[in-house]
């Protein structure tokens, strides 16, 4: 094995009401005087926006906020944020929602400290140096964003999600409070929930670490699987077995909450240093031309990538299914085969989309779906069957349609 390495957020502070015992110390430690709260609507009238503002008030930091942050959102959307923050002139970022608002506070930290434009940094390590200061508070279980390199928006030009990745956007600080993800509704539950099932399978099932196939001169967040992203791939999946189909039938059941959390901060910090793969790759094409939100696409991928990847990944396949207590039978091919059988139950379960028929998907857009994911080689080299052939992803399409 090469020599890996293991990344994360500067600091993480976990529990209930770590906002309100905790962001003051963050701000405290960041030296920070004034602060700029990327967010959205439903949060505000949520009540989190002023849970968050409280302890800022009481430690004597100003702030202003970016209330209109959409799921999914635009590249002009995250330039009219940017000019916001820029008029404040803020000394630290906070990110405070699901992955949306803070991928989008991680961009407002790139160009409020290099200039330029959102989609001047896409793609792998094009951040130039250290960023302003970030303070991430997730207020669902799923992306991972907290403690992830990548910020996620969409190229409304080309239809496409496109995504930043780069070691100078990891937050200071991550303060992930459970009891802000309560007011969390079912449906967002489930699709947050299923994304942070996907990103821990997927790094779980990356390429190994030692057979990473990056050219030489490129740089890279990821660098496929390895033993200590494997361990918290691990205990994420357990968590989710545990936990997701509780947490979406009741949003106050805070043993959940917390079970849930966890889970989404550990596949985080798994996903951002092994990797995400050939499912991600798939739903940005998805995700841009119909809007589905970034877990449900994920969710409905998932299995159909998984079959396609069994040839190479069958042990941690049945692992995976003995970890989301849904692996039977006798040998490793059984085990596997029914590991994703109950994901596809898991599914149902939750009320995640089936088909991509089922999402607004028309059969003509297929082959440009296609052509679109292969040509996002950064992931495709994370998958452990690299997709020959832009034929070969037509048939996950085709099969998922």
């Amino acid at each position: 094995m090469r020599t890996w390495s293991f990344s994360s957020a500067g600091a993480l502070f976990f529990g209930r009401n770590a906002v309100r015992v905790h962001l003051w110390d963050a701000c405290e430690r960041l030296g920070a005087k004034r602060a700029f709260i990327v967010t959205d609507a439903i949060l505000v009238k949520a009540g989190l926006l002023a849970q968050t503002t409280e302890p800022l008030t009481a430690a004597g930091v100003s702030f202003a906020s970016f209330d209109q942050i959409t799921p999914e959102p635009g590249v002009e959307l995250v330039r009219q944020c940017v000019a916001a923050a820029r008029s404040f002139n803020p000394d630290v970022i906070i990110g405070l929602g699901g992955g949306s608002n803070m991928d989008t506070a991680k961009l407002v930290a790139i160009l409020l400290a290099h200039g330029g434009d959102p989609l001047d940094y896409t793609g792998d390590c094009r951040v130039p140096g250290p960023v302003k200061p970030l303070i991430c508070v997730p207020t669902t279980a799923g992306t991972g964003s907290e403690v992830s390199a990548a910020a996620v928006f969409t190229d409304t030009g080309n239809h496409i999600k496109v995504s930043c990745l780069s070691p100078f956007i990891r937050p200071a600080f991550a303060i992930v409070d459970p009891l802000f993800t309560v007011s969390c509704p079912p449906k967002v539950t489930a699709d947050s929930g299923i994304d942070a099932l996907t990103h821990a399978i997927e790094g779980f099932c990356a390429v190994d670490n030692d057979a990473f196939p990056l050219p030489s001169g490129e740089k890279t967040v990821y660098q496929g699987k390895n033993p200590m992203a494997d361990v918290m791939a691990r205990e994420a999946i357990t968590l989710i077995g545990q936990f997701l189909k509780r947490a979406v039938r009741d949003g106050t059941d805070l043993e959940a909450r917390d079970g849930m959390a966890l889970a989404a901060t550990l596949g985080g910090l798994a996903f951002s240093n092994a990797g995400v793969a050939l499912v991600h790759a798939m739903e940005y094409p998805v995700g841009g031309a119909v809007h589905v939100s970034h877990g449900a696409g994920n969710g409905l991928l998932l299995p159909f990538v998984m079959r396609f990847n069994l040839e190479k990944r069958v042990p941690q396949t049945a692992r995976i299914g003995e970890w989301l207590g849904t692996a039977h039978g006798r040998g490793q091919v059984e085990q596997a085969e029914s590991a994703i059988a109950g994901i596809e139950q898991l599914r149902k379960d939750i009320g995640i989309p089936l088909r991509l028929r089922d999402i607004g998907v028309t059969e003509d857009m297929l082959p440009g779906f296609a052509a679109k994911a292969f040509a996002i080689k950064r992931l495709m080299r994370v998958n452990p069957r690299v997709p020959q052939s832009e034929d070969e992803i037509l048939g996950i399409y085709r099969a998922a349609f």
